[in-house]
């Protein structure tokens, strides 16, 4: 994520600089020495360092494929899931209701 986004995202406010994080991240390319060794000598939560690692790859990973889905459009495409299932749940109950009150008034 470039720092432009970061900035733009609401919630609580980031806890490292970026340029930190930056750094923190070229240490464990770099160095050899496993995460956990990484985080320890920065003086910060091996969970937190490991997470910055993930994100960066996929971030790497996104940016080889030109094709990939920008964070905006991924985050559309997560919405519109969801609100397919919701929409299919409720195209379900009113298929269940109207089968349920035709029998009703053929009787």
């Amino acid at each position: 994520m470039t720092p432009q986004r970061k900035e733009a995202r609401m919630g609580r406010p980031a806890k490292y600089p970026a340029e930190f994080r930056r750094e923190a991240l070229a240490l464990v390319k770099s160095s050899g020495r496993p995460i956990a060794e990484v985080a320890r000598s920065l003086s910060i939560a091996e969970g937190t360092l490991w997470n910055w690692v993930r994100a960066d790859r996929e971030q790497s990973e996104r940016d080889a494929d030109p094709d990939a889905l920008s964070e905006s459009e991924r985050a559309e495409l997560k919405r519109l899931r969801k609100e397919n299932v919701q929409l299919a749940t409720d195209m379900e109950i009113l298929r269940k209701a109207a089968a349920f009150f035709a029998r009703e008034t053929n009787r």
